[in-house]
């Protein structure tokens, strides 16, 4: 029997992907991301893998938030591009040389270091387990198999997350070569 309407699922993922038409948040989502950070940064209400982050803005020079997920895999924690290498989130964290700020009932100063597409394929389907707004973004189940992962994994940015212990705030003028 073929179905002809589509599923709720279906029509929701098609409505989140219009919301990031593009590769970019819409007016509504971004109003939507600055709640959601807020609410993020609290850790009330959320998984625990939801969290603020903080980078630098590439073109201001000022602190820009916006809400993700954390993924863990084999011990560590990422972060991925649920919207590709054009995301401004991704390019402003390549810009800060990786330099940003976790936020979830405090402030973790971060390093966030780009991994190689031959690594992420267990990352980003880790990644869609447990970031379910992620998924109307990426083209394959979270349950298939890796390699239909590695297929697509040059595709989505994916970043380890490396506390610094004694890091310098990234939001510093000194630390953003004197840009405020």
């Amino acid at each position: 029997m073929t179905r002809i309407t589509p599923s709720l699922a279906e029509y929701f993922g098609a409505l989140k992907r219009k919301l990031y038409e593009g590769s970019r948040p819409g007016a509504f989502m971004r109003a939507v991301n600055r709640l959601d950070a807020l609410l993020y940064a609290s850790g009330l209400f959320f998984p625990r893998n939801a969290v603020t982050l903080e980078v630098v803005g590439r073109s201001t020079g000022r602190p820009v938030s916006l809400p993700v997920a954390v993924a863990d895999h084999d011990g560590e924690r990422f972060l991925v591009s649920m919207l590709g290498p054009d995301a401004n989130w991704v390019r402003n964290v390549r810009a800060a040389g990786g330099r940003a700020v976790l936020r979830r009932r405090g402030r973790e100063v971060v390093s966030l270091e780009e991994i190689p597409v031959e690594q992420r394929a267990p990352v980003l389907r880790r990644y869609l387990a447990v970031a379910p707004g992620a998924r109307p973004h990426m083209p394959v189940d979270r349950r298939a198999p890796l390699s239909e992962f590695e297929t697509i994994a040059h595709r989505y940015p994916v970043f380890r997350v490396r506390r610094q212990a004694h890091a310098a705030d990234p939001h510093s003028p000194s630390e953003q070569g004197g840009k405020r």
